[in-house]
């Protein structure tokens, strides 16, 4: 080979083609930077249409246990309370449900199962929220009323977890109503995440004599690990901010709730009950001042969540990526 030939300078791009690589990197930063305008501009209207309960209120709104539309008092830990059980709730729920089932599609599952079932699962994320909440109003709640809640109290009574009148329209009915919602999304990032571990790295587990458990526990899970606690937290967002579904069957009370049978309002509903109803500029303000309360968690829980699988992956040698 000549030695010449390897010393030339690279072909210069034609002029057409630093143009197109210049439109396009302005086309993808003009996409992502308006993302981020979107989000701070909702964050700064949400501040300024909360300014007159933040005036009045301050901080202490986060810590005050009534919303009295009469004597013009709101605070907004009743609707934190829910919002956080109903979410805790849903997950403690859907979230073994939809990692079983991805593991199920991935692992275990015939192939001409793969596909149908995962339509199926995936099909759930396509219902309307407004239809789960009628499903949840109309036989969910009264089954769980009849027969599902008694049982808990008369077993689980004591615990003070499930104390109270059975009335099907409560925090737990909303939970797993909000559970059933979260699984398509967990199970389908899951499984798409399960499917792309190496073929190599579970044909290792089993020649060292694995057993099906065993190269689910120590090869696949660990490797995609990134992806299911992603999937997690995009479940985590559903459930937090998810309205209707919950709205028709959580009660609508304004008060914190004492145990699973109570009734109670998320953020979110109380935004759908009361924002058009509001009474005054006040109770607006202050509707509005709970939004951004909820804006706030879901911002706290992603970074928190980004926070704790940085350092489990930087403990155990991963990556975020």
């Amino acid at each position: 080979m000549d030695p010449s030939t390897l010393s030339s300078p690279l072909p210069r791009p034609r002029k057409g083609h630093v143009w197109g690589d210049r439109i396009f990197g302005v086309l993808v930063a003009g996409a992502g930077l308006f993302v981020i305008f979107l989000v701070f501009a909702i964050a700064s209207i949400l501040i300024t249409q909360s300014r007159l309960a933040f005036d009045s209120y301050g901080l202490a709104f986060l810590i005050g246990t009534r919303w009295d539309v009469s004597h013009e008092v709101y605070g907004a830990v009743p609707f934190i309370a829910g919002t956080l059980l109903t979410s805790a709730i849903a997950l403690a729920i859907g979230f073994p449900l939809a990692i079983g089932s991805a593991i199920f599609l991935t692992t275990e599952a015939p192939r001409w199962l793969r596909g149908p079932l995962g339509s199926v699962i995936e099909l759930l994320a396509a219902i309307p929220s407004v239809v789960y909440g009628f499903w949840g109003l109309y036989f969910l709640g009264p089954y769980m009323r009849t027969t599902v809640e008694p049982i808990l109290a008369k077993s689980l009574g004591w615990t003070g977890a499930f104390s109270g009148a059975a009335t099907g329209t409560d925090v737990l009915t909303a939970g797993i109503i909000l559970a059933i919602m979260v699984i398509p999304t967990i199970a389908a990032i899951s499984r798409e995440t399960l499917a792309a571990v190496p073929v190599a790295q579970r044909e290792a587990a089993i020649s060292l004599g694995a057993t099906n458990w065993e190269v689910t526990r120590t090869a696949m899970v660990p490797y995609a690990r990134s992806g299911i606690f992603g999937a997690t937290i995009l479940g985590l967002g559903r459930a937090l901010g998810e309205t209707m579904a919950v709205t028709m069957t959580i009660g609508n009370h304004d008060a914190i709730p004492t145990s699973l049978f109570s009734q109670g309002q998320t953020i979110a509903s109380l935004i759908a009950n009361e924002l058009t109803n509001s009474s005054g500029p006040l109770q607006y303000s202050a509707i509005i001042y709970a939004a951004l309360i909820l804006l706030a968690i879901s911002l706290l829980v992603n970074v928190a969540a980004r926070l704790l699988l940085w350092r489990v992956l930087r403990v155990t040698g991963g990556t975020t990526e």
